[in-house]
């Protein structure tokens, strides 16, 4: 079992490792693997697990490439052993072109019967710098299965020492840049070493305090986790060296403030300049895996300094990695001049290493700075026009020059020197890269493109593959930098080549491109129409590929004219209509790979948002190959993609559809909507999974029957499921998880089906085992039950009872069809949202405190009980005739409806409560940053809502409304569309209220009032869709803000000399957390408010403007930091008899508030606000102050 372990790890790391795996035979087949290196070195070799000892085989030279795991060295209860097991001979050719056992045929397997029988190598070479490749490999297997064995690698001496003699490449082994010894040999000879590594059991193992204290989550003081990370770094021992370097990355993603920053690098950059070469590489790769921290450095200068002293030394390896090391950090330096001038002084080096890190550090620098980029113009071209410089140094020569656009007449020099360099240089490798340094200094001037493209399409009739790649890779990237300065014979041109090309498919890519730019597409459906659909009947004819790409390009037109009005092609449409199908039933009977018939399915989902009439047929069709498919063999990814295509073009449909026209009163989702013919299909597909047998669903048709249930649910929204629907989603509950359920249930709160998410919510909330879970299902189940009551008339149980199916020989009880009142059903929904809230509250944490969960119910239930006091106020005109004063008090007020009696006000008091309720709305609207935009649209539309009830009390209870009706927001999701679809049917029924009496007089009578509850009742019969981000948070951003001066301790006051200034400095950092950071929208400018209030009263004859003061700043976080300070005088003063300011003391009381902007000029009201005391001692001249008064009272 633990071989199988080692062996699914190993499987997983590969792809990020480039390593290739197999299972060989012989004395060690548990577990192998082959290691391999891609530089101007090879080396392979195989990793073995065999109970607790890990074995090495590998292929090296000399033993001493494998010296960090063959020292002997022993190792508490671990044991390093070197033996060697056979050799092969390798030429000089295979050498040159590094593929010295790169092959799997070049291992030639050994047979070993006992490891006794073979010699022993235990003095190993400790003087010349060693191979560390295998080491590397060998530590990122082991930390990803967190084994003791690469601890200890890391922390003893078994790695890299500096070598006395010089060095001529530098492998490259993921991250890490290990400097090798690179001899040529005519014939090498190469060994077969096998390193024994025997380990101990976890039971044995000795902590390591100081790896233990590294950066623990739960310290909060950086400053002591700065002290043990120096600690490591003044160490002794060189693994206690390294390791302390690599944790400096995360302690700047945890801590990212500059003065914690400028320590740390300052302490990196005088270790650099008196560490080994192995630090200064360890050094480097902080200083690159930090890049946007660096810019917090401080003292530049001084950094700088430390580092360049290295320039100087005699080992040119250590002055490689300075240039590598300067090169990284060349943002913060960019026009130091004496950087510049050893970086052009160490391209005349004679060293080859020390060449490519100045070709490294050229490239770094002149994408930086103007000044070098004008500089080493001329310097890059007589090096690369030279005789002497080498054909594989002009090759990393030519991407300096990508750099060189900081002015025209430096642009135009390099694009000139480029184009004379191809007729010269006519290899393919020389081709492909000046190919692509031409197309991205064509990117960034703009003004190159036109001739850039007649460029490319000239070397895209090249017959070489690379060359028509990188042609096409950049004509796609042109396209996409600025379609509109493409020529206007271009696209003929391409459209001509793209069929005789190799590469068709990237070619079809670069068409696809274009039509996403409106001109593009407009010169297509104008000049190039015939042209364009040849290429693609043509393409259609070949691979699956190249049809999904033509289709794409095709639909693509078609969206165009959709989108600017104009009447699509007729013979483009047949067209598309005619292949579309067949595509897709193509790919299905040929079982084509998922990829193709995705393709084919977005083409169907973005045509069908051209036309609805489409979209349902296009539906229809995909549906009934969906519930044939349920009979075939084809995979679950075909119905998975199907599914969601499905979901996307019912989101479509119902979006642009009437839901009263199609879910009139009394109807059901399954005989009515614009989905009712698909509905049939997806209910099929969803039985046939319910009634599989073999116990539970696997992941993949789990993963179907959620996206069918969210399917089916969509299109039944706004009417009640009916009982042969509940039964199907029944039989689901038997054949799912746990997980899968609550999904379904979460999608049923979603789409407003709330009697079947009641039902799942208590079942699982009976069935959970964490107390905050089952609280939060409970909450959930809670809502669920409160909606039906709302929709229907009648409780959750009594639903149950009618609608779910029992057992035979189980009598169910008694029915009751009697619907509640309207009064009855707001009251028994009001105490149900009441307790969910209170339960919600319980399942809530520090860390997850359900703020936006918690807020929205609320919210709700202010609403109903609202609308609640409404009825109860409609009741009393029945019971309550106005007083006999009121006839009087109307014609004091002038107000002919006080002549009612206490309605009156009543209701204008409801009108103020709905404006007030419409308000939380939107400060619930402007407090949900991350939340997705079809939350951001119920918000809206629920202030919608609020707008028109109160718009409607308002033309009753009003003589003169002060409203003037709002417009509706607009939507994009079904939900929104359906909550302002009932909003729109409110309105209709305000418009049949009579509004004038006889004699042009207002008046308020029973017509009005049941007017008034036709519309609550339509309000509470609608379905109440629960927003996505009351159940998911798909982009989660916070900011975390330090305030400058920090009192001594917290919650003391930070003492001010008095009549001074006090600066109050802001520091703030943007933390993301989630899979795709800024998904929905991303922090453009942050707007920080200081107010200050005075605390401590003032004597009565000292009297000021005010004692608040209000300070506003915005600022602009760069890489997600920020900064701004504040100048404050807190003048709390007085004038003595002489005339001089006296202080009278006092405490103040600061508070900072956060307002995040977005990229579209929206402030949110979601950041952080901060206090902060000060305390301003009493002047010593306040006694002359009381005598002044004394004198003046006299």
């Amino acid at each position: 079992m633990r071989l199988r372990n080692v062996l699914n790890t190993l499987s997983s790391y590969r792809s990020c490792t480039g390593m290739r795996l197999l299972l060989p035979t012989g004395l060690w087949s548990a577990c192998g693997m082959y290691l391999s290196v891609s530089s101007s070195y090879r080396i392979v070799g195989r990793l073995f697990f065999v109970g607790s000892t890990m074995i090495v085989s590998s292929w090296a030279q000399k033993s001493r490439y494998l010296h960090p795991l063959a020292d002997g060295v022993q190792l508490e209860h671990r044991e390093a052993v070197l033996f060697r097991l056979g050799q092969k001979r390798v030429t000089a050719q295979k050498q040159r072109a590094r593929q010295v056992l790169h092959h799997e045929d070049d291992v030639v397997p050994v047979k070993v019967q006992k490891l006794d029988e073979l010699a022993r190598h235990r003095h190993l070479e400790k003087d010349e710098h060693l191979l560390q490749v295998l080491l590397e490999r060998l530590l990122a297997l082991l930390e990803k299965r967190g084994a003791l064995v690469a601890d200890h690698f890391l922390r003893r001496q078994l790695v890299l020492r500096d070598a006395p003699v010089r060095h001529q490449a530098v492998v490259q082994v993921g991250e890490i840049a290990v400097p090798m010894v690179d001899r040529p040999h005519h014939l090498a000879t190469f060994h077969q070493y096998l390193v024994i590594v025997h380990t101990i059991d976890g039971d044995d193992a000795r902590v390591n305090n100081f790896n233990e204290n590294f950066l623990n989550e739960t310290d909060g003081d950086p400053n002591s986790v700065l002290i043990e990370l120096d600690k490591g770094i003044r160490s002794s021992k060189i693994g206690d060296q390294c390791e302390a370097i690599i944790r400096f990355p995360k302690l700047f993603e945890k801590y990212p403030f500059p003065i914690l920053i400028n320590s740390s690098f300052l302490k990196l950059a005088e270790f650099f300049r008196i560490g080994s070469n192995l630090s200064r590489l360890w050094i480097l790769r902080v200083c690159q895996q930090s890049e946007k921290h660096l810019e917090k450095i401080l003292n530049i200068d001084e950094f700088l300094k430390r580092l360049f002293m290295v320039i100087h030394s005699n080992d040119p390896v250590a002055r490689a990695l300075t240039l590598r090391m300067l090169g990284a950090v060349a943002f913060v330096i960019a026009e130091k001049q004496h950087v510049h001038h050893a970086i052009r002084m160490a391209l005349d080096s004679h060293d080859t290493v020390e060449v490519e890190a100045a070709i490294f550090a050229s490239v770094q620098f002149a994408a930086q700075s103007k000044t070098f980029a004008v500089g080493m113009c001329s310097k890059v071209a007589s090096m690369i026009e030279s005789l002497q410089t080498p054909v594989n140094m002009k090759l990393h020569l030519i991407p300096v020059l990508r750099h060189m656009h900081h002015d025209a007449s430096t642009a135009a020099l390099v694009r000139a020197l480029c184009r004379d360099l191809l007729p010269k240089y006519p290899s393919e490798l020389f081709v492909v890269e000046i190919i692509r340094s031409l197309s991205q200094l064509s990117c960034a001037t703009l003004v190159d493109i036109p001739d850039q493209v007649d460029l490319l399409l000239k070397y895209l009739q090249d017959p070489r593959k690379r060359v028509q790649s990188m042609v096409l890779l950049s004509l796609k990237k042109l396209a996409e930098k600025g379609a509109y300065l493409w020529p206007k014979t271009a696209i003929s041109r391409l459209l001509q080549l793209t069929v005789q090309c190799n590469s068709q498919n990237m070619a079809l890519d670069v068409i696809l491109t274009l039509t996403k730019c409106p001109h593009t597409c407009h010169t297509m459906l104008n000049e190039e129409q015939q042209q364009i659909l040849d290429v693609c009947k043509k393409c259609l004819l070949m691979e699956n590929v190249s049809g999904g790409r033509a289709m794409t390009i095709l639909a693509s037109l078609i969206t165009y004219c959709h989108t600017e009005c104009i009447p699509p092609p007729v013979h483009v449409l047949e067209y598309l209509d005619m292949h579309l199908e067949f595509l897709i039933q193509s790919s299905l009977q040929d079982k084509a790979s998922l990829k193709d018939f995705r393709l084919y399915l977005k083409c169907g989902v973005q045509l069908s948002k051209t036309s609805r009439e489409f979209g349902e047929s296009f539906a229809e069709m995909i549906a009934e190959l969906l519930s044939e498919e349920s009979n075939s063999s084809n995979s679950a990814g075909h119905s998975k993609l199907i599914c969601e295509a499905l979901g996307a073009i019912c989101s479509n449909v119902i979006v642009s559809c009437d839901f009263y026209k199609h879910h009139p009163a009394g109807s059901t989702g399954a005989s009515a909507g614009p989905f009712s013919s698909v509905m049939q299909h997806l209910l099929k597909k969803l039985e046939v999974l319910a009634k599989t047998g073999g116990g539970e669903l696997d992941k993949e048709r789990s993963n179907i029957v959620e996206l069918l249930a969210a399917i089916c649910m969509q299109a039944m929204l706004g009417s009640f499921m009916p009982d042969n629907v509940i039964g199907i989603f029944l039989l689901l509950l038997q054949t799912t998880n746990p997980w899968t359920q609550y999904r379904i249930a979460r999608s049923a709160s979603r789409y407003g089906q709330h009697f079947l998410a009641a039902l799942i919510y208590e079942k699982l909330s009976r069935n959970i085992s964490l107390e905050n879970l089952h609280f939060y299902l409970l909450a959930l189940s809670q809502i669920s039950k409160a909606e039906c009551i709302l929709n229907h008339g009648q409780e959750y149980e009594t639903l149950a009872q009618k609608h779910i199916k029992r057992e035979p020989g189980l009598l169910a009880p008694p029915a009751n069809d009697s619907s509640l009142s309207l009064i009855d059903r707001l009251e028994k929904a009001i105490n149900l949202y009441c307790t969910a809230l209170s339960t919600l509250k319980a399942s809530s944490s520090p860390l997850h405190p359900l703020g936006f969960q918690s807020e929205l119910i609320r919210l709700r239930c202010i609403f109903l009980e609202v609308l609640h006091s409404v009825v109860i106020t409609r009741n009393t005109l029945c019971i309550t005739p106005p007083s006999e004063i009121s006839q009087t008090l109307a014609q004091n007020c002038r107000d002919p409806l006080q002549k009612y009696g206490h309605i009156t006000n009543q209701l204008r008091k409801h009108v103020k409560l709905l404006k007030n309720c419409e308000e939380a709305y939107g400060r619930l609207y402007k407090s949900s940053f991350d939340a997705d935009p079809g939350t951001l649209e119920h918000l809206e539309a629920v202030q919608y809502l609020c707008a028109t009830l109160q718009l409607s009390i308002e033309a009753i209870s009003f003589i003169n409304p002060s409203e003037t009706p709002k417009i509706a927001p607009q939507s994009s999701h079904p939900e929104t569309r359906y909550l302002l679809t009932v909003c729109r049917n409110v309105t209709k029924q305000l418009l049949t209220m009579p509004t004038e009496g006889p004699g042009g007089t207002k008046m308020l009578t029973h017509e009005h009032t049941d007017m008034m509850m036709r519309q609550i009742e339509t309000v509470v019969k609608s379905s109440h869709c629960i927003p996505r981000f009351f159940f998911q948070v798909l982009q989660n951003t916070s900011v975390k803000l330090a305030l400058t001066p920090q009192p001594r301790a917290t919650g003391e006051p930070v003492f001010v000399q008095p009549n001074s200034h006090l600066v109050v400095k802001v520091e703030g950092v943007i933390q993301h957390y989630g899979r795709t950071p800024s998904l929905f929208r991303a922090i453009n400018s942050i707007q920080l408010t200081l107010n200050s209030t005075l605390m401590t009263s003032r004597p009565n004859d000292v009297k000021l403007l005010s004692d608040s003061i209000t300070l506003t700043q915005v600022v602009k976080p760069h890489r997600d930091f920020l900064s701004g300070s504040f100048l404050i005088a807190l003048n709390n003063t007085a004038h003595t008899f002489n005339g001089g300011p006296v202080s009278l003391g006092g405490q103040w009381q600061l508070n900072l508030e956060t307002c995040i902007i977005d990229d579209n000029g929206v402030m949110w009201q979601t950041g952080p606000k901060s206090t902060l005391l000060v305390r301003i001692p009493e002047d010593n001249h306040k006694q002359t102050l009381g005598m002044q008064s004394a004198v003046r009272r006299f």
